[in-house]
């Protein structure tokens, strides 16, 4: 049976909150990033279940509008794609590769389902250095996790067997709440140290540990 490792990739892999604070200290300043990027968290997901069909480029740029509006700031005339300009420059965590090529050396399939776009995607995973078997984007399925269209489309493409499954993200409320949902074990790289809920099957603290995490749950 082949086993199948499924992974968010920005907060997982890459290091989002890393990519999009940079940016908002950049137009704004640096006193207020982290309520700034605690909005940020707010208003993505609204404008993602507005328009599932939305490319990523456009969430990011209609969320930044939003979250500039929202606070009354100021955002100057050609900064309006900032982040959509910079998610290809957003840098992998430092353990990331060798999480993922130990995790092959395992005999692990990988495999992205991400709330993104294809170019992106394809921009970050040149960055990490290590190939994927699989990889799904929202912009191709009209829809965005925490929607089960990402793991339904698996199935459809790969026929995996869920007995052979694990899914690995950073996000309870787009990953592990959802795979959880659909029977499937679950890693929570848990970078913050917050409190989960609901309860992953493993919580990580980092990809550090990755592969004896997945050869523990299938």
């Amino acid at each position: 049976m082949e086993r199948w490792a499924t992974f968010d990739c920005y907060g997982t892999l890459i290091d989002w909150n890393g990519g999009i604070g940079r940016e908002l200290e950049r137009l704004f300043g640096t006193d207020r990033v982290g309520d700034l990027l605690r909005v940020y968290h707010e208003l993505e997901p609204q404008v993602q279940r507005e328009e599932p069909v939305r490319a990523y480029r456009d969430v990011l740029t209609v969320t930044l509008a939003r979250l500039a509006a929202r606070e009354g700031l100021a955002l100057e005339a050609g900064e309006e794609d900032a982040l959509a300009r910079s998610l290809p420059t957003w840098q992998p965590f430092p353990e990331t590769r060798a999480a993922l090529e130990d995790a092959q050396a395992r005999g692990w399939r990988l495999a992205i389902l991400s709330n993104t776009d294809r170019d992106y995607i394809e921009a970050s995973l040149a960055l990490i250095g290590v190939p994927f078997d699989h990889v799904i984007v929202a912009s191709e399925i009209g829809s965005y996790k925490p929607g089960h269209r990402h793991w339904q489309v698996f199935d459809e493409q790969t026929g995996a067997d869920h007995a052979g499954r694990v899914h690995v993200g950073a996000s309870l409320f787009h990953d592990v709440a959802p795979a959880i949902d659909l029977g499937l074990p679950t890693i929570w790289i848990n970078r913050d140290g917050r409190d989960p809920e609901p309860q992953p099957d493993v919580e990580l603290r980092s990809l550090d540990g990755l592969g004896e995490a997945l050869d523990s749950l299938a």
